[in-house]
């Protein structure tokens, strides 16, 4: 009777570590969603990069801009002087709206631009922790279609890949 004890408590035991699954962690390496990655240029000498004096990107429908700088003040966190952004698109739908403005933190000399981007998405299985990451194809005809008033501050958009696939690789260059 002690063996039959010894053997189903050894059973059980055993029984207990072969039932654990591995952890549905997912790493923080792997690949997700990427965002479009833009640059900036200086208009007049277009291989010279230039940073945007306190840009604030914000899409249309919401209700807050894009956190840039996640440790600034309620004023600060929206904007950004840079001459490289990132901005998600959306993964539900073929069309982003986004505007950008130009001296945001000084409403007398702001200048608002609002841009369409359209583009296709493909949806790829990472893993059964990850789930899903969605890629995207900027159109071939106007990927990037500029809207709005006379006043532009941005002056040209030129696509420099339009596969959005690679988050560290430049998708589109601003011209301003």
């Amino acid at each position: 009777m002690k063996k039959i004890k010894t053997l189903l408590v050894a059973f059980i035991i055993a029984n207990a570590f072969w039932s654990c699954e591995k952890d549905d962690i997912c790493a923080d390496g792997t690949p997700t969603t990427p965002s479009v990655v833009i640059e900036f240029y200086d208009k007049n000498d277009p291989t010279v990069l230039k940073s945007v004096t306190n840009l604030r990107v914000i899409a249309d429908g919401m209700t807050e801009p894009i956190i840039f700088n996640a440790t600034g003040n309620e004023d600060t966190k929206y904007l950004t002087t840079a001459n490289k952004i990132k901005i998600p698109l959306k993964t539900t739908e073929d069309i982003t709206s986004y505007h950008f403005t130009q001296n945001a933190a000084n409403p007398a000399i702001s200048n608002e631009d609002h841009m369409v981007f359209n583009y296709s998405r493909t949806d790829q299985y990472v893993s059964r922790a990850c789930g899903y990451k969605t890629t995207f194809k900027l159109a071939p005809n106007n990927p990037v279609i500029p809207e709005g008033d006379t006043d532009k501050w941005i002056s040209n958009i030129v696509t420099v890949q339009s596969n959005i696939e690679n988050p560290n690789e430049t998708h589109l260059k601003i011209y301003f």
